[in-house]
């Protein structure tokens, strides 16, 4: 029954997904939500043929519903995303979830990916990947490039020489530059994951990131799958692997980094280039200003 299926799904959540219990507690809540709403469209009980035989319509039925109710864009990206997680969980490996395309979310002005909507994005990769070694890859891969500011061509140019990581990690940049950047735990536990679930052998001299068939990776892949999952959330189209990298630079200046320290961090050859995300940060900031300021 219905019931057995979210609880089962919620312990899939927290030992294989790893998700956080605020995460656990907004997804087992949607798809309660859609079981009683099922069990309402349908007129009986719900179990995992119904949920199986699903069909677009069921979806855009009970987000017709749930928008009844107030629910926004952004809020109804996230039930979706939520409830085809839950669909992926309850049809097994030959899941076949029922397409449909995420709810539009105003576009604004260029602005950074908020570190909560880059979890979302990275989680979204990984719960689509077909396989689990596949999500681990692309969370890590997200991750790093978040966490320490990668280009995408940066972090697909490592090899297995660079591991285990440890703390910092020396890349190699534009025009053969090397610098040094720092590595987050999370960071470093996520490639770890990764690497533990890689059926293909990485050595020192093979790249870190490996395609599904042992070769190396392709930019490409990366992002048409940031696209997918972007498009599923509901998120502007800014949000890319790139953009991932500009969100860790403005993230620091806001979090009081200086931009000679920031300079080295991106590898900039020029501090102009490094001074662009003043700007950014700045609109940030007006944008608090307007929606706080009584006279604004």
């Amino acid at each position: 029954m219905a019931q057995d299926l979210i609880r089962d799904w919620d312990a899939h959540l927290a030992h294989e997904k790893r998700r956080s219990e605020h995460t656990r507690r907004a997804y087992i809540a949607t798809a309660e939500r859609f079981c009683a709403f099922l069990s309402r469209h349908r007129g009986g009980a719900v179990d995992a043929r119904i949920i199986k035989a699903l069909t677009p319509n069921d979806l855009r039925a009970y987000l017709a519903e749930r928008r009844a109710e107030g629910l926004g864009n952004a809020s109804a990206a996230r039930e979706l995303s939520a409830l085809r997680s839950f669909l992926r969980f309850v049809g097994g490996s030959n899941a076949s979830v029922p397409q449909m395309r995420g709810p539009r979310v105003k576009k604004g002005l260029p602005r950074p990916v908020a570190p909560a909507e880059v979890l979302r994005l990275a989680h979204d990769v990984e719960d689509n990947a077909r396989e689990g070694w596949v999500g681990a890859r692309d969370f890590a891969l997200l991750l790093l490039l978040y966490g320490a500011g990668l280009r995408i061509g940066e972090a697909l140019s490592l090899t297995g020489a660079v591991l285990p990581l440890g703390d910092t990690l020396r890349v190699t940049g534009k025009r053969s530059k090397t610098r040094i950047v720092p590595i987050l735990p999370v960071v470093a536990g996520a490639v770890s994951r990764y690497v533990e679930a890689c059926p293909w052998p990485i050595g020192k001299d093979t790249p870190l990131f490996l395609g599904a068939r042992g070769g190396p990776l392709a930019p490409g892949v990366v992002r048409a799958n940031v696209r997918s999952a972007r498009l599923a959330l509901g998120l502007p189209e800014r949000t890319t692997p790139h953009a991932l990298r500009h969100s860790f630079a403005t993230h620091l200046l806001a979090g009081g980094a200086d931009l000679r320290s920031l300079q080295e961090l991106l590898g900039h050859a020029s501090l102009a280039s490094t001074q662009v995300y003043t700007a950014v940060d700045a609109a940030h900031l007006l944008d608090i200003y307007r929606s706080a300021h009584p006279r604004a």
